[in-house]
């Protein structure tokens, strides 16, 4: 199965490009997009264990998520950053 995975931020930058286009025999899993990504593009191994893989815009549960043809994945990195100093806003705040 011909797999089209998108890179952001950090994923994209290591990598070079904005996405890696993957073939792989099916049933695919998100396990097994991970080690084609390690193997096709080394420069992302070492983020593998903390992006989050999402299937047709729906983040996967796990590594065993079944990938099915046609579906557009994407990895996406973790989000940092935030106004230091500055603490959560508490919902109960607006009654």
């Amino acid at each position: 199965m011909r797999l089209t995975v998108r890179l952001f931020a950090v994923a994209r930058q290591r990598a070079g490009r904005d996405e890696v286009v993957l073939d792989l025999p099916e049933p695919v899993t998100v396990v097994d997009v991970k080690r084609a990504l390690a193997e096709d593009c080394p420069a992302l191994a070492s983020l593998l264990p903390n992006l989050r893989f999402a299937v047709n815009a729906e983040y996967a549960l796990d590594d065993l998520t079944t990938i099915p043809p046609g579906a557009e994945v994407a990895a996406i990195p973790p989000v940092s950053g935030g106004s230091p100093g500055r603490r959560p806003h508490d919902p109960r705040s607006a009654r």
